[in-house]
């Protein structure tokens, strides 16, 4: 099952997509995402009944620009770097070490959830010397998950997944970071794919916890990056929900984020400016890639095995003010 969010007041209006991304249905079962999600063990069969009823014809045709956030704003948003390979190149970009455990205890930031941009919104830049960046991941969307949930009874919690770009001024982190109390403004909204799709549509992809499938990036309409979603995710999304429920528990619609999505092939190309200018660095001494500028284009998508687009595509650009 696929679903959405037609722009429309502070929580969009729920529709269920065809499993080709063409056509759409607002959904009797449920007015919002959040809604659904609120009383999921009830409404998923009415909604699976009613993307059923899609396939089978009918529906209007999707005009992704119409689209808000699969949630428009969320009750939490909560983002892990579960790939080494990433926090091992950020890291050296900023001249921080490792941090320890960084192969046994994931790492976990909070962000904003009150405003999620669409997966068309363009990216405000109020300023280029904050060094504006992307960031391609995998996310979840849980339901009620109570506190001391372990990995084991993780995988009922997953109801949706869905892509984020997960946008970070770069230049801004080392003075947050120094104050010993984590991100904050180098944190603007995050954006999100069009599409949420319940896991089954990801047939094999989806197991142990990860997704199995290439993550593409392009930036200006070239390929900067393909790299395997799952292989090198050093902690499964059943270890990250264990994570974070150990002293509290989560609400029906908390999003949670795989972090930037990194391979130590260089071959697969990166999910983020940062370890683009970080491998120039440690090649020739100095980075030679921009951070985004007023007109770039970023576009984040994944393709399923049958080569279409599964969530379909983020695609922003960045405007100055």
């Amino acid at each position: 099952m696929k679903l959405a969010s037609l722009k429309s007041g502070r929580d969009g209006r729920l529709i269920a997509v065809s499993r080709d991304g063409t056509r759409f249905a607002e959904t009797r079962a449920a007015a919002t995402l959040q809604a659904a999600l609120d009383d999921w063990a009830r409404i998923e069969p009415a909604l699976r009944e009613e993307a059923a009823a899609l396939e089978r014809g009918g529906g209007e045709l999707l005009d992704v620009s119409r689209l808000a956030s699969p949630l428009p704003r969320a009750y939490e948003w909560i983002d892990g770097s579960a790939y080494v390979n990433h926090i091992l190149l950020v890291r050296k970009a900023r001249g921080a070490e490792p941090p320890p455990g960084l192969k046994t205890d994931p790492l976990i930031y909070q962000g904003g959830s009150g405003v999620l941009l669409a997966p068309t919104d363009e990216l405000r830049q109020p300023d280029e010397a904050w060094g504006m960046d992307f960031e391609s991941e995998v996310c979840v969307i849980l339901d009620d998950v109570p506190q001391g949930t372990s990995a084991q009874q993780a995988p009922a919690h997953v109801k949706l997944l869905l892509l984020a770009n997960d946008v970070t001024y770069r230049n801004l982190v080392p003075p947050e970071l120094a104050k010993g109390f984590g991100f904050f403004q180098s944190k603007p909204a995050t954006a999100f794919s069009p599409l949420a799709l319940t896991p089954d549509e990801l047939g094999d992809s989806w197991r142990d916890g990860r997704v199995n499938l290439r993550l593409r990036t392009l930036l200006n309409g070239q390929l900067v990056g393909d790299p395997e979603a799952g292989p090198e995710m050093q902690f499964s999304f059943f270890e990250l929900i264990a994570h974070i429920a150990r002293t509290r528990g989560f609400t029906a619609g908390t999003i949670l984020g795989s972090g930037t999505v990194s391979n130590a092939d260089r071959a697969r190309g990166v999910s983020c400016l940062a370890e683009k200018r970080t491998l120039e660095i440690l090649d020739g001494g100095k980075a030679e890639t921009p951070f985004l500028r007023p007109g770039d284009r970023v576009e984040i998508e994944m393709l399923g095995s049958n080569g279409k687009s599964l969530f379909g595509r983020i695609d922003q650009r960045v405007r100055a003010g």
